[in-house]
Parts: structure tokens; sequence; C-alpha cells
């Protein structure tokens, strides 16, 4: 995985110079500008992951920075860099899309967890490719299940041996199909699916082998099959269990003798196709209740693939929330960056009944209902339809209690971290690890005076 590029805007050259210091011997890339304007020329060039700035600069201060990077990137997470007298402004910057801010001076371990937090929270973890993995690009995975799964398939990919795919319902079992035909010889030539299950039966067998004219009533013209569309590519049947019977035998004839006959017609046409097929159903069952046959179960079965539940690679639930919520956000125009610890906690643990179909659902959810920034846990758990009094996983009531926690010492101090980290027994410097972690600023509470 790639470190992270962070773009360093400061008009002070020594504060530019410290935070580069910082950053490269924790790892990262980083890349600095010593105003506004300078940020944005190397912007054009260079899309970094994250923009920590200073608040006050001439010509284009770091609000107005800020707004024109999310013109361009509206994910892109900002850390405002501000001076004691200007905290007003930068908590204001906050609730304008800021990631957060550091005042100044900042010690080197806060200024490394709010990075950490800016990436993590924003989907640093974007996967490139090179040109021999560009097939797989639409997968989205760092599980090692995954990664052996995809090993398999890469291996099968070059040879013309009917493959199926089973998984549960949403778990992307087109997607895999897809990356097989891309990383077949056939990948220049149409890659077509259809759901059996979602076309009625009167109609399946016109939709996969054509018909000509005048075939039935209404067959006012000559009509290609899908079988013929795939020629010389791959043809995809989805959910081939809720093929029915009558059906199923014409797919076993044409798979045999690479021919089809369309229906009404008299003349027979070859076909070339890479047949991939797909089900949710447990097709050894329903060949004992007599429902799937045996001799197309083996014709169609020669290499077997089986999906992971979403749950069963837990690890990809951030990536591919994050991945998710980039794409909603584009889509429906808001600046949402991230999720909450607590509510990334809480995605994760989730039980994903309708695997990663559901979690797409629930994600566009959040992010179209999202106010702030950063998305807390409470729309997710409403996007879940979740009960807050239901009995939470241990990890996620923790996260709770310790947020809340920390939010009421510092409505009773009234933001004074000094104060709050004596209350809780804990020094400075651990007590402002957890203010960052749950991505809390003291400073808003300081409102509270009177």
């Amino acid at each position: 995985m790639k470190s992270a590029t962070i773009l360093i805007v400061d008009d002070d050259p020594d504060i530019l110079r410290l935070i580069d210091m910082r950053l490269q011997s924790a790892g990262y890339n980083t890349i600095k500008a010593h105003n506004g304007i300078a940020a944005l020329a190397t912007l054009a060039m260079q899309r970094p992951d994250l923009v920590i700035t200073d608040l006050l600069m001439p010509e284009l201060d770091g609000m107005a920075l800020m707004e024109q990077l999310h013109q361009q990137h509206p994910t892109l997470p900002v850390i405002i860099l501000t001076a004691h007298g200007t905290i007003t402004d930068a908590v204001a910057a906050t609730h304008q899309g800021a990631f957060s801010f550091l005042a100044k001076p900042f010690e080197s371990q806060v200024l490394l967890q709010q990075v950490a937090n800016a990436l993590r929270l924003s989907g640093l973890h974007t996967q490139t490719f090179d040109e021999e993995d560009i097939w797989r690009k639409m997968i989205l995975t760092k599980s090692p299940r995954m990664e052996n799964l995809l090993g398999q398939a890469k291996l099968i990919a070059t040879s013309d041996v009917s493959v199926l795919i089973q998984g549960e319902s949403g778990t992307g079992k087109e997607l895999l199909a897809h990356a097989l035909h891309q990383a077949s010889s056939r990948k220049h030539q149409p890659f077509i699916a259809i759901n059996c299950g979602a076309i009625p039966e009167n109609l399946l067998e016109s939709e996969l082998f054509g018909h000509a004219k005048g075939a039935f009533t209404g067959a006012v013209n000559q009509h290609i099959g899908l079988f013929q569309a795939a020629d010389g590519g791959t043809l995809f049947l989805d959910e081939i269990g809720d093929m029915p019977l009558s059906l199923q035998v014409k797919v076993l004839r044409a798979l045999q003798e690479r021919v089809i006959r369309p229906v009404g017609s008299t003349q027979a046409v070859l076909i070339d196709v890479r047949l991939i097929s797909a089900t949710h159903r447990d097709l050894a069952a329903e060949m004992k209740l007599q429902q799937f046959r045996e001799d197309l179960f083996y014709r169609i079965n020669v290499v077997n693939l089986v999906l992971p539940a979403l749950q069963e690679r837990r690890e990809d639930i951030p990536l591919l929330a994050l991945h998710f919520l980039k794409v909603f956000s584009e889509r429906h125009q808001k600046k949402t960056q991230g999720y909450s610890p607590e509510a990334l906690t809480y995605l994760t643990q989730a039980p994903w009944p309708g695997n990663i179909r559901q979690l797409q659902n629930v994600i566009e959810h959040t992010v179209v209902l999202s106010t702030t920034p950063i998305i807390p846990i409470n729309l997710v758990q409403k996007a879940l339809q979740v009960d807050n009094h239901a009995i939470l996983p241990f990890e996620v009531a923790r996260l709770q209690f310790e947020h809340q926690y920390l939010v009421n010492l510092l409505k009773s101090t009234h933001g004074n971290v000094t104060q709050a980290a004596k209350l809780a027994q804990r020094n400075r410097t651990e007590f402002y690890r957890l203010l960052d972690r749950h991505a809390i600023e003291p400073n808003l509470y300081k409102q509270s005076i009177l």
C-alpha cells in the first residue's frame, strides 16, 4: 500500500520546514507550498491525500484555500493551523468542512495523531494497480481470503473453462465474473450478463437464444439472443439456479454443441462464448430435489469459486465504506469526509446480511442525510434501523461511553484540558490522544463560559 502524500502550506519557512521534517520522519511523502496560490498550482499537478494549511496567509488565506480545494476535491481532508488568537476562526473552519485544527505551538505526537485520524477517516486506503493487475481494479480488498480467491481467478482466467461462482446475494459475483473476463484473452470482446431469475420463463429462452420474425405473437422483428451477442466474448448467467428445468436442457445442448437455434428458426448458429455462471443457491441440494440438472451442473462447474460473505472479510468494510462515501459524496454533491471512529467501528461490527449491496445502500443513506463532514454513529444506526437501546458489541459500547465521558468532562471544566485530565487521572499527553481519537476539540467547550 502506498505511503500518504501530504501537502503542507505555510508562509512561515521555519514552520514549513519543521512540519515537513516531522511528517517525513513518520514515513509520509510531503509536498511544500509557501502560500495558498502555490498550493493550488501544486494541486493542479498532483493530488495529495491530506492538506495541512496555515489559517492566516497573504493573498489567499487558509479558509479561502480550503474552499477552493473542496470545490475541486470534496472529500480531501484539510487540517487548519492557527495561532492562539485565531482559534475562533479555526473552530468556524471545522464547521465549514475542515477536518480539524491545531493551535500553534503543537506537540509532534498531537500532529501525527491528527494526521493519522484524518487519513484513516477520509479513506486513504485506495488501491493502486500495475499493468498486470488492472483486470481486478473494481474489486476493493485487503482480505487474505479475497486475495487468495483472486489468485485462483487469475490462474483460470486465461483458459476457456466454464466457471461457477457461488456466494450470497450482494457479495459481488458479477464483479468477479467481469474481472475474469478482463483477465482473459477475450477482454476486447463483449461481456454480456443476464439475471436468469429476473426474466419470466416465457421470455428467457428468447433472450438467450433469440427468435425469428413471426416466431410468436409480438415477434415483429428478428431478435439476436445473448449467446450470439456474446460471440467471441463472455456470457455471464447470474442466478443460474433459478433457471427453469425446461430451459436448462437447451443451455446444456448449446454448451455441448456450441450451436444455438433461435426460437422459430430452422437455422443453427455457431457460437464461441466462454460461460461464467453464478448462484446463491446450493446446487447440490437442488439436484437432489431434481430442481437442477446434474449434467448441466458438471458442465458449468469445471472450476468453482466461492465468494465469502462480507462478515467473513470484515477488514474490507472500512475500505469499501470509504470508497462508497467518496462515490456518493460526489454524486449528491455533499462535503462528507469520513466517519467518526465509533461509526466506523460500528460499520465494521454490524452483521450485514445483505453483504456489499446492503453496505452500499447504508453508506448512501448516511451521505444523503449527513449535515457534518464527519458522519456520526447515530446516523449509521439510523441507516441500519438499529435500536439505540439494543445490546451493542462491546467495542462499540466502550467507544460510545468513552466519547460521552470525554464530552462530559470538557463540559464540566469549560474546555480546560489540564483540569479535565486531572479529573480523569490521566496525563495531558494521554488525554490529548484520547481527544484526538474521538475527534473532540476542547476549545469548542470554552464557549460555555458566560
